[in-house]
């Protein structure tokens, strides 16, 4: 079941043009421009002309009368434009009122119906002065106005196109295809009692320097949290500050936040990568865009995929699921003034010269926000405990959105400490890195298994049959990452790397599933 996004805007308003960004660079098989108007003038074929000219060469153009036909005709993993309601309207103004209307309710059934990405239906915002003398200009008007209701009841979401500026009129739950994956499928919820645990990316157990953290925190447990040991801590790690830190619990508690504070026209998402950026968008109402990263191009960010319309751009550094470390400058290059950059490196930790990819102390780049977890290698899931860097203005606005005492004294302790525990995390990410590797090469000795290289304490693979080998392994007992990412597609699956014995059970467990699979 496809979203339905319904674009309104006056002539000249660029509600084309917003339109467009919506269903470019989303990954999707294609787009299919439903294109509803005709030029009965030298003045409208050059204003047609230019609309084709906009469009990208790969986009299927359908001129047509009949744009729920031209939905139901799109093919299937494709997104659809509609352009625009009012010409299609103009044309049949003779026709039956009800007939009419009945047709517009087909269009909405045809979107919820369209197995792909989303349908976009652009549409005049026309009628906000006088009552016009025409009788055939009021039935326009009228005709108009009721299509427009019925798509804005159903739809995900309704924007109002001013100057070139997308504002959110309304936003609904968007629509859900149960049968698809849970795009913010977690892998906590995947490891069954008893398995193997290879779909979880956290490096255990908690060292015992932290858990003395803890207990302290707990002594203190009746006194409210303070975050300013915290923020300080953070501020003096990466020498920004202490205005340009905040602590949060968790790095998915930083991208909801981002997403109510910011406020984005529209938002570009890298893929495939963490789902929470993507769910934190669209739970405010701001459309998402994506730039999609290329298993050919060995997964590295292309920052002219990035939609140049987007006021917030999320990447992930290391990236989740592919492990693509970026060159620190690639990503740089993504800020600029008005855009707010948010780099999730939540397992930078992992690098062992972090200071040399990170852009955690770049505070001179424009809008630059960088989020960091200390789940991940210091094993405290539980605890909920990361923070976001960024400019001291915006910073300050994410403070003053939050509860008061809305990081717990737990959390608060564990960042202090592990934000000035840099030798320990140097050796857990050289242990790691050595345990990825071996990991690795025994990987690439299976036949069928294509390894993608990664620096975090995780693989991406490359696998005939995604879910199938997901199912044969835990079957035997072990759990994997099935290929549930947006952007991700069903020939991969993720794993987690352990210590030597428990990554030799997951080959040996693979080696069967696949074997099990060619007989």
């Amino acid at each position: 079941m496809a979203e339905l996004v319904l674009v309104l805007g006056g002539t000249r308003s660029g509600k084309s043009a917003v339109a467009e960004s919506l269903v470019a660079g989303g990954g999707w098989t294609g787009v299919v421009y439903v294109a509803t108007g005709s030029a009965d003038d030298d003045e409208m074929a050059g204003r047609i002309a230019a609309h084709r000219a906009r469009r990208p060469p790969g986009w299927h153009t359908v001129e047509t009368r009949d744009p729920a036909a031209a939905v139901r005709g799109a093919p299937p993993g494709s997104a659809v434009l509609v352009d625009a309601l009012g010409p299609w309207l103009a044309a049949r103004l003779d026709g039956d009122r009800a007939v009419l209307l009945a047709e517009v309710d087909a269009l909405a059934l045809a979107a919820a119906a369209h197995d792909g990405g989303p349908v976009v239906v652009v549409a005049e915002e026309a009628g906000l002065g006088l009552v016009p003398a025409d009788a055939s200009a009021r039935r326009w008007l009228d005709l108009l106005g009721d299509a427009k209701q019925r798509l804005a009841a159903v739809a995900a979401r309704t924007l109002l196109v001013v100057a070139g500026q997308a504002v959110t009129v309304a936003a609904g739950p968007a629509l859900v295809d149960l049968a698809a994956p849970d795009p913010r499928v977690h892998g906590d919820r995947l490891v069954p009692e008893g398995a193997l645990d290879f779909a979880v990316n956290v490096h255990g157990p908690t060292p015992a320097h932290v858990r003395r953290a803890l207990d302290r925190a707990l002594d203190r447990a009746a006194s409210y949290p303070d975050d300013r040991a915290a923020r300080a801590a953070v501020a003096a790690r990466h020498r920004r500050p202490v205005g340009e830190a905040l602590v949060t619990a968790g790095a998915t508690d930083a991208f909801h936040l981002l997403a109510r504070v910011v406020r984005a026209r529209l938002a570009c998402v890298a893929q495939p990568g963490f789902s929470e950026p993507e769910a934190a968008m669209r739970a405010v109402g701001v459309p998402v865009a994506h730039a999609v990263r290329k298993a050919a191009d060995g997964w590295r960010l292309d920052p002219s995929a990035v939609d140049a319309g987007a006021d917030v751009v999320v990447v992930g550094n290391p990236n989740n699921p592919t492990g693509t470390l970026d060159d620190p400058e690639r990503v740089a290059a993504l800020c600029r003034p008005g855009r707010v950059t948010v780099v999730d490196e939540a397992f930078m930790d992992f690098v062992e010269d972090d200071h040399r990819w990170s852009l955690a102390g770049r505070g001179d780049l424009p809008g630059l926000v960088v989020v960091r977890s200390v789940t991940k290698l210091w094993a405290l899931a539980g605890v909920r405990a990361g923070y976001l860097l960024g400019p001291a203005g915006l910073v300050a606005r994410c403070a003053a959105a939050r509860p008061p005492w809305a990081t717990s004294g737990p959390a608060l302790a564990a960042v202090e400490v592990c934000a000035a525990d840099d030798d320990h995390r140097r050796q857990v990410a050289r242990e790691v890195a050595a345990a990825r590797e071996a990991l690795a090469a025994e990987l690439r000795g299976l036949p069928r298994v294509t390894v993608h290289p990664g620096a975090a304490n995780f693989l991406l693979l490359g696998v005939p049959d995604g879910p199938a080998a997901h199912a044969g392994l835990l079957a035997r007992g072990i759990a994997a990452r099935p290929p549930t990412f947006p952007g991700l597609g069903p020939d991969h699956l993720r794993v987690a790397v352990r210590d030597q014995e428990r990554n030799r059970l997951l080959v040996k467990a693979l080696a069967e599933v696949l074997a099990g699979a060619t007989r």
